[in-house]
């Protein structure tokens, strides 16, 4: 008699791991004998993979995750799309949520969406609220709790207790953080801020990109910032391979840090980059990465290497932004570093402050970003991490000379500059700040909730920043680089003020060129 396969219920934990092993080039049939199930299933799993993500990573509980076996939507699903998404917003800002909050807007989504029947928000609700997304736990009471300070020693306590049992050293301690950046903002017309989405010296939310920067409690290893454009392809691009950028480039429709991206970020690049970090220091290939609540962050339960040593880990939302490394003065070191660092391009092409602006391109914009992140110095990430690891400075004796570009350096470099020569320095520290509070993810009002419960988006195309409309790519042989390279040499000799190290970076790029053209053709 033939044996009948045992009817196996996987659980959401498993799921995401077949859904791991599927990118990583498993085979369905391999999998299906794995664990237990038919090929039916592992392809049914594929299909709703975004589906199955998305639920995880709203979870709050990986011991439930290994627990839960389906996905039960509510009676009411649009509300619980919109109280979820309004749940996630108000932990990101580390708002405190409390039984009576949530009732409350519950209720308003409710009639805000049009929907039939009586609803009655009660403490059941709340508990089946609760369990569809794995939330641990709700705030009882309504005030922002008054304890921060001692949540802040409780948190710092247990993750150096963690960090001792996980033999875990600083080099292998990350932080990862988003900002807005408003890479074509003016420094002229600074005084007047408009609405939620008009920038000082700017017409409209068009030039607008998020900025993720990721580093390791030394300093010491910094990885390529990661760049969240609209476009797929920006015209500024033109020919250029995305893979050769000084960033990690990535596109979303409104330039904001989503699941998806940071996922293939933290699994593409994070991992990978870091595992080759560690193997030249000779440490274990062993990690953790501190993140926020941010709506755009999955759960740690789905950021996970496959072996399980390099992984993710949360902190409390109510004191996150006061105990983040990276918010502790790194992001606005860098963004004061990008702007200063424009002006001084500026001043040295001689150009007109508005035809400078009016020439600046996204390409330009993330060469210069990812110069002022090599400008941080480690020192400066070193101290933004003492009050979760105050050994650090101790012991590794650092000198704490840091970068200092406020409004009247700026102001004293633009007084040559036409149009520019009485600029205040409040002024410049305002242009300085202008989007230190500029969240890496998408904040919804209300409205905009609803719409998206409701399965309503917005219209907008993919290529619409700088006004795009992509340009056939223009290929460039060696022998046309060759010549220019030639020409660019012959003018460097002309010029009796040029220094050497110049002519001699030109003469390397020809060498480089020459040697590309004998590979491509022997003959020559």
């Amino acid at each position: 008699m033939s044996g009948k396969r045992k009817r196996v219920v996987l659980t959401i934990k498993d799921k995401l791991d077949i859904i791991k092993k599927l990118e990583d080039g498993g085979s369905s049939k391999q999998l299906a004998v794995i664990y237990g199930i038919g090929e039916t299933t592992v392809r049914d799993i594929r299909k709703n993979k975004e589906k199955i993500i998305t639920y995880a990573s709203s979870s709050d509980s990986t011991s439930l995750l290994a627990k839960r076996k389906s996905m039960k939507p509510s009676m009411y699903e649009e509300l619980d799309r919109a109280m979820l998404e309004w749940f996630n917003q108000q932990r990101a800002k580390g708002n405190p949520v409390s039984g009576s909050i949530c009732a409350k807007r519950a209720e308003f989504f409710f009639y805000a969406l049009g929907m039939d029947g009586d609803f009655n928000p009660s403490a059941g609700w709340l508990t089946r609220f609760k369990q569809r997304h794995s939330i641990r736990e709700i705030n009882i009471r309504n005030e922002r709790l008054s304890g921060d300070d001692r949540a802040v020693e409780d948190f710092c306590k247990n993750f150096r207790d963690f960090i001792e049992r996980e033999n875990l050293q600083p080099e292998q301690i990350y932080n990862a953080d988003e900002t807005g950046l408003f890479w074509k903002c003016l420094p002229s017309r600074t005084s007047v801020i408009k609405g939620k989405r008009t920038v000082p010296g700017h017409n409209s939310f068009e030039e607008r990109v998020t900025v993720m920067c990721c580093t390791n409690a030394t300093g010491l290893h910094k990885l390529k910032l990661c760049v969240v454009g609209k476009a797929k392809k920006p015209r500024s691009f033109k020919s250029t391979d995305t893979l050769n950028l000084p960033v990690s480039y990535f596109s979303q429709k409104g330039a904001w840090m989503d699941l998806s991206i940071f996922r293939q970020w933290f699994d593409k690049i994070f991992v990978p980059q870091v595992r080759e970090y560690l193997r030249s220091k000779g440490l274990q290939e062993k990690a953790v990465l501190l993140l926020d609540n941010s709506p755009a962050h999955p759960n740690e339960n789905v950021l996970r290497s496959d072996d399980g040593q390099i992984f993710a880990k949360c902190l409390p939302p109510n004191i996150a932004s006061s105990i983040q490394p990276l918010d502790q003065g790194v992001i606005a070191t860098m963004k004061r570093n990008y702007r200063a660092g424009l002006l001084q391009n500026n001043l040295e092409e001689g150009n007109d402050l508005k035809s400078f602006w009016k020439k600046l391109t996204l390409l330009d914009a993330l060469y210069e970003i990812a110069m002022a992140w090599n400008l941080v110095k480690p020192v400066t990430i070193s101290r933004a991490w003492k009050q979760i690891l105050p050994s650090i400075e101790e012991k590794e004796g650092l000198d704490f000379d840091e970068e200092d570009i406020s409004g009247a350096t700026v102001a004293t470099i633009l007084q040559h500059t036409k149009g520019l020569e009485n600029v205040t320095p409040e002024n410049m520290e305002k242009w300085l700040e202008i989007d230190s509070t500029e969240p890496g993810y998408e904040v919804l009002t209300d409205s905009e909730i609803i719409r998206r419960a409701q399965g309503q988006t917005d219209e907008s195309s993919e290529n619409d920043e700088e006004g795009i409309e992509l340009i056939p790519e223009k290929h460039i042989n060696h022998a046309a680089a060759l010549q220019w390279t030639e020409n660019l040499l012959d003018y460097l000799e002309q010029q009796g003020d040029m220094i050497l190290p110049d002519r001699l970076v030109v003469r390397k790029l020809r060498a480089t060129i020459r040697n590309k053209q004998k590979m491509t053709n022997p003959s020559q």
